[in-house]
């Protein structure tokens, strides 16, 4: 058996590809790796694929045991720090389980040398959500990634280009880019940038009837600002939003689009945990670094 854990804004979702389990990220603070025995037997467990935060400190696909500071440069940053995930890392880590982190997409990262220009892409859990949508829809994909935040990924010939990240364009529901009223309020003192990043979504920027065709028009202009890049790549959303928003973003591109929901990001990373397990040594571009031991 394979799981994927993601490491989500809201949740922490857990998939063995077939059966899925959900914690908020309060309740994933009293987080146990027995609990894992949802799925089976621990014992039966033969990989573990894991996402912790932004995952900007590693560039490989990694055992776990060989990641310092769980993978991340600093905790310190975009996004809000609750302590669920941090269990979970940790569980993970300590319940000698096989299992590899996943990184995210930054400047360390072998995408286009053109997506550089911002220190941070997209976090671990958008590689689960890649993977899921190249196994359905083949090797040319973008895939728009829609719920608290709205993260852009494109896939060309297999292998991760690059992807637009919440702090840059599309906002989401919670979060989204800091505007030059944010600047102002920041440089006041009213409200610290982290804070301002994660109230300039349009829950709290727009009238209730704004808030979805705001959402599908910055995706759709996301999709098609990668379609630059990949003419004939097909498109597929996902998140928690993507179904609210997709007839629209189908209207605005002209063209169908595939849907996922929730545990694409999980049922992705069990997918690659099985095929690391197995002996792949890419995952979308992305190096994989086994230990010896395995």
């Amino acid at each position: 058996m394979y799981i994927g854990i993601d490491h989500g804004t809201t949740a922490i979702r857990f998939s063995n590809g077939v059966q899925e389990f959900k914690l908020s990220r309060e309740s994933a603070r009293t987080f146990s790796w027995g609990d894992l025995s949802t799925f089976g037997p621990p014992s039966s467990i033969q990989g573990i694929a894991v996402c912790y935060s932004m995952g900007d400190a590693i560039t490989r696909i990694t055992p776990i045991e060989c990641v310092q500071n769980r993978g991340v440069v600093s905790r310190e940053g975009a996004g809000k720090h609750i302590g669920g995930g941090t269990r979970v890392f940790d569980q993970i880590a300590e319940s000698g389980l096989p299992a590899v982190v996943i990184p995210g997409l930054h400047r360390g990262s072998p995408t286009d040398p053109r997506f550089r220009v911002y220190s941070h892409q997209a976090s671990p859990e958008k590689v689960g959500i890649a993977y899921e949508v190249v196994h359905d829809l083949g090797n040319d994909v973008i895939i728009s990634d829609i719920s608290s935040n709205t993260v852009t990924m494109l896939v060309n010939g297999g292998h991760l280009v690059g992807a637009l990240d919440a702090c840059i364009f599309a906002p989401g529901t919670l979060h989204g880019a800091i505007d030059v009223d944010a600047i102002r309020r920041i440089d006041r003192g009213e409200l610290t940038a982290n804070e301002a990043f994660q109230h300039a979504g349009v829950q709290y920027t727009l009238a209730a009837p704004e808030r979805n065709p705001a959402l599908a028009l910055f995706a759709a202009m996301e999709c098609a600002a990668l379609r630059i890049l990949n003419p004939r790549a097909r498109v597929a959303l996902s998140g928690s939003v993507a179904a609210w928003v997709a007839p629209e973003i189908e209207r605005l591109l002209g063209e169908p689009v595939a849907v996922y929901d929730e545990w694409c990001a999980a049922r992705g990373l069990a997918r690659i945990a099985r095929d690391v397990f197995q002996g792949k040594g890419e995952i979308l571009g992305l190096e994989v670094e086994m230990s010896e031991t395995r």
